[in-house]
């Protein structure tokens, strides 16, 4: 995304983050990153991973006014709620509560190729599907992934039709079922997917009867990067995973959305895997209640951070180095202090980082910068440097 389209689609979010919001029957008022400002701002991860303290808190606030109602083996009550409010936040028919990502992919392809009659698929070599879940997809669902892309975030629409042609065209011909595309990548430090590239893959795929799936885990994260709305990219998919946990802040917890007749089955599909849990609520209650209004907070909390990173890198002994085509994720070079050094000092000044190397730190950017200003927080980075 062009510099001047960033800040002109930051200036719009921002602006619609002032106007007040109603939170959704169930899930409380829209919750402020900033109600204890004694709390640190956290430069490590993607939410502000609540302390079991933090959390049994959260769920008091949540539940004493008795209105929010329990699910029965993770139907019904504040999880369907859930379920609704994130069908509608993707633009699909129908949503369904998993407890971890990892199953809901998994799920989710395992539906759209039963539903093609074929067991192959199409997937990034450094998805988290292909590298970080003990080849649960070919064990357990009987699928073949089939790895493009090595080493970006980006598999290309020549690479997918070449692997059609070939699988089509073999001894014994086979179909490929369905295509997975994660974006942000996290094996590529948050670099997305090319969208003009997407775009041309799904619509091939459309015209050539292949299932989509968008495994979406940090999907909320990439629109103030990009300017590219959460439902066009949904929109793109048949179905779509986004993480509860990794910054709507739940203790667990996954969703996955997409067209009702794969999705409704998906109940017994799920028990059957062993994950029917007999009581969701506590997760679907504290992820709706961080998803409402996150969209508008976490446009602002990139806004100030992009104003932070400027003045950070006219600082002589500071050097920005920015992910290409990256989202939340930037590092930050010292000169003359250890990285482990400054880490532990902005610590005691009320922020937390971390060491990537000897000289960088590994920044993310989530909203819990929003309980400090650009100002304080570039006060705190120099006087730490010079502590």
């Amino acid at each position: 995304m062009k510099s001047q389209e960033r800040r002109d689609f930051l200036k719009k979010a921002t602006a619609a983050s002032l106007l007040s919001a109603m939170g959704t029957p169930g899930f409380g008022k829209v919750p402020n990153p900033i109600e204890n400002s004694n709390d640190p701002v956290s430069f490590s991860g993607d939410g502000l991973y609540l302390s079991p303290n933090e959390y049994s808190q959260l769920l008091t606030r949540l539940t004493t006014d008795n209105a929010a109602e329990a699910d029965n083996y993770s139907l019904g009550g504040c999880v369907e709620a859930l379920e609704t409010k994130f069908a509608t936040l993707l633009g699909k028919e129908a949503a369904i509560f998993m407890p971890t990502g990892t199953l809901a992919n998994q799920l989710a392809l395992r539906a759209l190729c039963h539903e093609k009659s074929s067991h192959r698929v199409i997937i990034q070599h450094e998805s988290h599907i292909y590298n970080d879940t003990g080849d649960a997809c070919q064990l357990l669902s009987n699928l073949n992934l089939i790895p493009l892309g090595a080493n970006r975030a980006t598999f290309t629409l020549d690479e997918v039709e070449e692997v059609v042609k070939r699988t089509a065209g073999g001894r014994v011909a086979a179909r490929v079922g369905a295509i997975s595309i994660e974006s942000p990548v996290r094996r590529k430090m948050g670099e997305v997917f090319d969208f003009a590239e997407m775009k041309k893959i799904a619509a091939f795929a459309k015209a050539n009867d292949i299932g989509m799936h968008l495994d979406g885990a940090r999907l909320f994260l990439a629109t103030p990067y990009t300017g590219v709305k959460v439902t066009d990219y949904s929109s793109l998919f048949d179905t779509v995973y986004v993480s509860l946990y990794k910054y709507f802040n739940a203790a667990s917890g996954a969703i996955l959305a997409g067209p009702k007749s794969l999705i409704a089955p998906m109940y017994h599909t799920r028990r059957m895997f062993g994950s029917g849990l007999p009581q969701s609520w506590p997760f679907a209650l504290v992820a709706g209640h961080f998803a409402e209004g996150f969209p508008e907070r976490f446009a602002k909390a990139v806004t100030q951070s992009e104003t932070l990173i400027k003045r950070l890198a006219t600082h002589p002994q500071f050097e920005i180095q920015r992910i290409p085509e990256g989202t939340n994720l930037f590092r930050l070079t010292i000169k003359g202090v250890p990285a482990k050094t400054l880490a532990e000092t902005l610590k005691t000044n009320g922020v937390i980082a971390r060491a990537d190397s000897a000289t960088t730190l590994l920044l993310s950017v989530n909203e819990s910068i929003l309980r400090r200003s650009a100002d304080e927080l570039e006060a705190i980075f120099v006087k730490s440097l010079n502590s």
